[in-house]
């Protein structure tokens, strides 16, 4: 079982993937829309990492520790847990900068407000994958975090297009994508606060299959449909692609 040092090493690494919001908010402020290439590439390259480590490496770790029945109901359950969050607090991150221009600046505000609060409770449950992953071992929590922080760029870019339009200060967009990125630290503090007392195999088991879950759904219903938006057609495959082989190479190695 990893040292506890794993876990504030995993806290670091999700503070890291969720502040990576910041980011997309920064680019969504100096270049307004980045390339449908690279956005549809990165977003693939984002799900293919996330999709492969699930599967191989936290599904197959779960069922080791605790069996295949009890693995897949906890992955299951996962995948249940993120289908409420996103039917209760649905967020359209991807598309939202061609509203911009149509709407009042009253609208736009509070369409930026809506997607950081959608963005947040969305982002909780990435910080539990990036800290289960530091758990097994740093360089997967590393692997994680950078999937996620890919992931995590255009939803900053999501937040702050709409408040600046709305209200010319370049502060308050920069702060609403902050503020939306941090609740993924917080994800990953509660998770060690309730783990931390009853830590074991079982335990382990139940929340690596549970996290594989959660990250098979944010791959498949937000962030596949999201590369295809771009509108060129084989790079979000490409990037699935590229992921998966680079996380496939990369756990070789953890080996």
């Amino acid at each position: 079982m990893p040292m506890p040092s794993n876990i504030w090493i995993g806290l670091l690494l999700a503070a890291a993937a969720g502040l990576s919001t910041t980011l997309g908010s920064l680019i969504g402020l100096a270049v307004k829309k980045p390339g449908s290439g690279f956005m549809s590439f990165s977003l693939g390259f984002s799900a293919g990492i996330m999709v492969l480590v699930s599967f191989v490496e936290l599904l197959q770790g779960a069922i080791e520790r605790i069996g295949f029945i009890q693995a897949h109901i906890s992955f299951f359950l996962g995948i249940g847990v993120f289908f409420v969050i996103d039917v209760l607090i649905p967020h359209d991150y991807i598309g939202q900068q061609d509203r911009v221009s149509s709407g009042e600046k009253k609208e736009l505000s509070r369409t930026g407000l809506l997607v950081a609060i959608g963005i947040a409770i969305h982002n909780f449950p990435e910080g539990m994958a990036t800290l289960a992953g530091s758990l097994e071992d740093v360089r997967l929590g590393a692997a994680i975090a950078v999937a996620i922080a890919i992931h995590n760029i255009p939803e900053g870019l999501a937040v702050s297009v709409p408040v600046y339009a709305a209200t010319g200060s370049r502060k308050k967009a920069f702060w609403f994508s902050f503020l939306s990125g941090v609740s993924e630290p917080v994800g990953a503090g509660l998770a060690a606060l309730i783990l931390l007392p009853f830590l074991n195999e079982v335990v382990t088991g139940w929340a690596f299959a549970w996290v594989a879950g959660i990250m098979v759904a944010i791959s498949m219903d937000e962030i596949a449909p999201a590369a295809k938006t771009f509108g060129r057609e084989h790079m979000p495959i490409l990037g699935v692609l590229a992921g998966m082989v680079v996380m496939a190479l990369s756990l070789a190695m953890l080996k």
